[in-house]
């Protein structure tokens, strides 16, 4: 092989590597995101079912400041999940917590909307009014 052959196939190599990084970086976003979102979606089940079973009131804490998502009962933490961390996401919410009660309805009198993102991605969780949860 001549020098002109190797750096030929060396420039196509860097090429096809400059036009695949930026889709393979969206790609992992769009999969951390995911994964952040199912674990407040997890989160959220784990404080209703808990509300439920131990016939308390289980409040959800969102810390934007960390990225964390905490379930707790009094003084009981159950979970503890530092989004930021582990996925490298970003938490927005517009309050600071939500709450469910014994019967497992929502307690309290808003909407809450949970924003996680990354990058250019991010993935929206709504609890209602009653605790119910979509995105």
């Amino acid at each position: 092989m001549t020098l002109l052959e190797v750096t030929v196939v060396l420039f196509v190599i860097a090429l096809i590597s400059a036009i695949g990084t930026p889709a393979l970086l969206r790609r992992l976003d769009r999969a951390r995101v995911r994964h952040a979102t199912n674990e407040v979606i997890s989160a959220l089940a784990l404080a209703r079912t808990t509300a439920v079973a131990r016939e308390a009131y289980v409040a959800v804490l969102f810390d934007a400041s960390r990225a964390a998502v905490t379930v707790a009962e009094r003084s009981d933490t159950l979970l503890d999940r530092h989004l930021g961390d582990i996925y490298g996401v970003d938490l927005r919410s517009n309050r600071d917590s939500t709450t469910y009660a014994p019967t497992g309805l929502g307690f309290g009198a808003a909407n809450q909307s949970v924003v996680i993102g990354r990058g250019a991605v991010a993935d929206t969780v709504i609890i209602s009014r009653l605790g119910r949860v979509r995105h």
